[in-house]
């Protein structure tokens, strides 16, 4: 594994928890000899795992559309800064580059990049391991939603296998390193003898 793409907020949220482990997270990668790929920003969440990894000589890519951010929103002491044309080819170019994904705590736009990776991978478009690093709790409320969905019919249970959760970064970066996408009940895998009789 080579590049994580990293999903996380532009601002620092209220526990000084999510500073910490986050900056844990980036020392995973870079003892792991991981490249960082992510949205660019110098501000929160974002700033800090970036920051942290290049101050330990760890590699860093961010992806950012021109003319979207003022300048000052850009960090400038990336290994590599990539940019773009508008928000679906950032999301596009960021999945392109790396080996798997991981969602820390931040706003809509981070579980928007969330759910489209999870739905990718739902559809087969890719198998690259999906993380969610639990810092204090953070999560919980969304797998409990995951399980709703499945709960009420609207997802196969055997895709919230998708997900790979930890609270500890280490453990969550173990996982991925050693991930094998699980078999999937999907309707279009259930299909797919008659589909093939027509």
């Amino acid at each position: 594994m080579k590049r994580i793409c990293v999903y996380s907020g532009s601002n620092l949220g209220v526990r000084p928890e999510y500073q910490e482990m986050t900056k844990a997270l980036g020392l995973v990668l870079v003892n792991n000899n991981i490249e960082l790929v992510y949205g660019g920003s110098k501000f929160g969440l974002m700033g800090e795992i970036a920051n942290h990894m290049l101050d330990n000589n760890g590699r860093v890519t961010g992806v950012m559309p021109g003319g979207l951010f003022p300048n000052e929103v850009i960090n400038d002491r990336l290994t590599r800064f990539i940019e773009v044309k508008n928000m679906h080819e950032r999301k596009q170019t960021m999945a392109d580059l790396s080996d798997g994904f991981i969602a820390i705590p931040g706003g809509v736009g981070t579980f928007e990049e969330l759910f489209e990776t999870l739905s990718w991978a739902q559809l087969g478009i890719h198998k690259k391991p999906i993380g969610v690093l639990n810092i204090s709790n953070f999560f919980d409320s969304f797998m409990a939603m995951m399980q709703n969905i499945v709960n009420e019919g609207f997802m196969n249970p055997s895709n919230t296998k998708l997900v790979l959760l930890s609270s500890d970064p280490g453990d969550l970066v173990n996982q991925m390193i050693h991930y094998t996408p699980p078999v999937l009940g999907n309707k279009w895998q259930q299909l797919e003898p008659a589909l093939k009789k027509i």
